[in-house]
């Protein structure tokens, strides 16, 4: 008798929820049996199909990829197939929630890639979060893939993992939650500044929260040419005369804060043209009230900003967050479908800086003569950004000297 096939999508697995909780919360129905598969590109409708598909045909293709192992980006999918990998230790704002439970965001990740940059990719949740261990089992995945998507790891290992795999690895890695934040954030301000009259070079910005996103914006920021730039955690600005920063504070603190600011984040915005929140937490009013004459705010924290939209708007001539039921939402899925893509286009060795900032450009190009104060980012819906950045980092990547096609 054949075993009887179940569908899983048909299956309850919600114990602990309550029995009916897919008839009133959607998303558990959307999520029942997972958001992706994969999904066969040739036929096997016969012998002779499975006979190419697999063996003997298949042999051929091993063997020849045996003399000559760049033909694998040629006959497998390898140069179009990127890892999403996390330990899940700082998974969205829910923090170390651990691999399964990190797994519906990887799936979502991948499909995102799938959906806005044509890439394929897979989700990898590993059990570990030993610095040493994540980089021995990427580097022993890595023939697979040819890119790597470091995905919600905790800071400030994160830094020291992606540095180290992309030492090791001659495919490119991208740690998300860095570069991709940075990119948009960039984009969006080039274009809140041409808006107003304004260069980079012209703005003061101040940056609260000093994990994988602050660190990464302030950096980029500067390479980007901001005037300057302070970031504050808990304790207040990362400042040279604090005796408690970490070796990634510490480095902040020698690249950025020109105008020498210690003390509170409240304190450091009076005067201050933009503010960037990617922390969580509530900035009072009158510290917004405090910042210049038209002012950005970018109160990037999900679901609760920083500064409410409305309180905002008071005194701020652009406003930027992280929701999608407000203008001008800084979402990372603007820039990593296509960074990826234009960096798999031309087998890139590694993404660059040059690459990051071709891809802001780009990013903040699609707006055109659109520019307004509630338009300086376009939706992740509108069909000119992936096309837009991957070619802007494929022709980066070629002018770097990393491309390889």
């Amino acid at each position: 008798m054949a075993a009887e096939i179940v569908n899983p999508r048909s299956e309850s697995t919600t114990e602990g929820y309550g029995d009916s909780v897919e008839s009133f919360d959607p998303a558990f129905a959307l999520h029942r049996g997972g958001k992706m598969a994969v999904q066969a590109t040739v036929p096997i409708r016969d012998k002779d199909d499975l006979s190419l598909a697999y063996t003997p045909g298949v042999a051929k293709v091993c063997s020849a990829i045996a003399e000559n192992p760049e033909l694998v980006h040629d006959y497998t999918w390898k140069s179009q197939v990127v890892a999403v990998v996390t330990d899940g230790t700082a998974v969205l704002g829910l923090g170390d929630i651990g691999p399964e439970a990190s797994l519906p965001v990887m799936e979502g990740k991948a499909i995102l890639f799938k959906q806005f940059g044509g890439v394929d990719a897979v989700p990898i949740a590993l059990a570990t979060t030993d610095t040493d261990e994540i980089i021995e089992t990427v580097v022993r995945l890595a023939p697979s893939f040819g890119g790597v998507n470091l995905e919600d790891i905790s800071a400030p290992r994160c830094f020291e993992i992606e540095r180290r795999l992309q030492e090791a690895l001659d495919i490119p890695v991208f740690h998300d939650d860095q570069h991709g934040t940075a990119v948009v954030t960039l984009a969006a301000l080039r274009n809140a500044a041409k808006l107003t009259g304004r260069t980079l070079d012209d703005l003061r910005a101040v940056i609260s929260g000093a994990g994988a996103a602050g660190v990464a914006i302030a950096k980029f920021l500067l390479e980007a040419g901001l005037g300057d730039v302070a970031v504050a955690d808990r304790k207040g600005i990362v400042s040279s005369d604090r005796t408690d920063l970490t070796d990634v504070k510490r480095e902040l603190a020698e690249l950025t804060n020109k105008a020498g600011l210690s003390g509170s984040l409240e304190s450091a915005l009076a005067g201050a043209d933009v503010f960037i929140g990617v922390s969580g937490g509530t900035v009072p009013e009158p510290a917004v009230a405090s910042m210049a004459p038209g002012a950005f705010v970018f109160a990037m924290a999900n679901p609760n900003p920083e500064v409410h939209p409305d309180v905002a708007h008071k005194y701020a001539s652009v406003v930027a967050t992280g929701r999608s039921d407000y203008p001008n939402q800084i979402n990372n899925v603007l820039a990593f479908p296509g960074i990826f893509a234009g960096a798999l286009q031309v087998r890139a060795s590694r993404i660059t800086e040059g690459m990051k900032i071709a891809a802001a450009n780009a990013l903040a190009d699609v707006v055109g003569d659109q520019l307004a104060a509630d338009y300086v980012i376009p939706s992740p819906f509108d069909e000119r950004v992936a096309p837009a950045v991957t070619a802007a980092v494929a022709a980066a990547a070629r002018a770097e000297g990393v491309a390889r096609r």
